[in-house]
């Protein structure tokens, strides 16, 4: 798909990855969501209200090589 931002997030169900949360509760969430429609896009988004109706979208390969990236940078394991 080239242009992943012509699908609608509506109706998108996030699921919270939160850590830290050192100012309150949700503070410092990441928010992940398939587009509905679609079972190879995701939106990417912050949960504070600053950074609310701002979102990345990402094919599930691309969020995949993200993520196994990450792991390996950080020296975690799974």
């Amino acid at each position: 798909m080239k242009d992943l931002y012509s699908l609608t997030a509506e109706g998108t169900a996030f699921e919270n990855f939160c850590g830290g949360n050192l100012g309150g509760e949700h503070e410092s969430c990441v928010e992940v969501g398939a587009i509905p429609g679609s079972a190879t896009v995701f939106a990417v988004r912050d949960n504070k209200p600053e950074g609310a109706g701002i979102e990345l979208r990402f094919t599930d390969a691309e969020l995949n090589d993200f993520a196994v990236g990450w792991v390996k940078k950080q020296g975690l394991a799974l």
